[in-house]
């Protein structure tokens, strides 16, 4: 039987809607409701006691839209709230972490060859978290795993600085550092940085780089599959964008992360 009721995401702001995109063009049929928490925004300065309450609160909301499933497109949330999250609500929550690390076991997979080193970047927030570290330690202990926050990169690509030399050169500052310790795998450990795929295999076109939005879209399958809540009807599905602010680089930033069109785009108050 067809499941039809939405698939929920949230991030804390519109970075997640690269996730949101490949969710979508996995999932062309499913309902895609997302929240941006556009007014409390960055989480990843935030203390981990607030990034949880913020998390609860956003959870209380979309299951109110009756969503299916919810996925946390956000990995600062995923890195401090995905425990409680899971323990509120009997429907499967999903964070952006364990996808991108469970892609370096595929890759040994693929390759047929041991990986010995794997680098993360991220916001400040995850990397001190050590939420990536404790889930390969989960999953494929023998990994050693470089991790590297990289701060400006949020500001510059919300900046639209996408293909400018400022940011070719402050990529070249935090991963000139990687390449120096023979690593080869680098794990997008941020929603925005996606964006900046294109910029880095050109300068660095030995790397593989693991997209945690493309993982995460293909994880979602086993999950739907499993407790039966994939969506079979052939219709495409709609799209709905909460907002807990209305700011002025709305569009800009709607545009930048999915690229394609929303159906309908709102402003929602949780009560704070």
């Amino acid at each position: 039987m067809a499941d039809n009721r939405a698939i929920g995401i949230f991030d804390s702001g519109l970075g997640g809607l690269t996730v949101l995109a490949a969710i979508k063009k996995k999932f062309p049929n499913e309902n895609l409701i997302y929240f941006g928490d556009t007014a409390r925004v960055p989480y990843g300065s935030k203390s981990r006691e607030t990034v949880i309450r913020y998390s609860l609160e956003i959870q209380d909301f979309l299951v109110e839209q009756n969503v299916k499933m919810i996925v946390v497109a956000c990995n600062t949330a995923s890195s401090h709230a995905l425990d409680e999250m899971r323990k509120k609500y009997d429907i499967p929550v999903l964070g952006v972490v364990e996808p991108g690390v469970m892609a370096l076991t595929k890759q040994q997979q693929i390759l047929e060859q041991k990986i010995e080193k794997a680098a993360v970047i991220a916001t400040r927030s995850t990397i001190k978290s050590g939420s990536y570290d404790a889930a390969l330690k989960k999953i494929n202990p023998e990994v050693y795993l470089y991790s590297k926050a990289c701060p400006l990169l949020v500001p510059l690509i919300e900046e639209g600085f996408t293909d400018r030399k400022a940011t070719e050169m402050i990529l070249r500052e935090y991963l000139d550092e990687i390449i120096r310790e023979d690593i080869h795998y680098i794990i997008l450990g941020c929603t925005h940085y996606p964006l900046l795929k294109g910029m880095m295999q050109r300068l660095y076109p030995s790397i593989t780089l693991i997209d945690s939005s493309v993982e995460t879209a293909t994880m979602m399958e086993g999950l739907l599959n499993v407790n039966g809540l994939k969506n079979e009807s052939t219709n495409n599905g709609f799209i709905k964008l909460f907002v807990s602010d209305i700011t002025d680089s709305l569009l800009d930033m709607e545009k930048l992360f999915f690229g394609g069109t929303i159906d309908s785009v709102e402003k929602v108050s949780l009560g704070w």
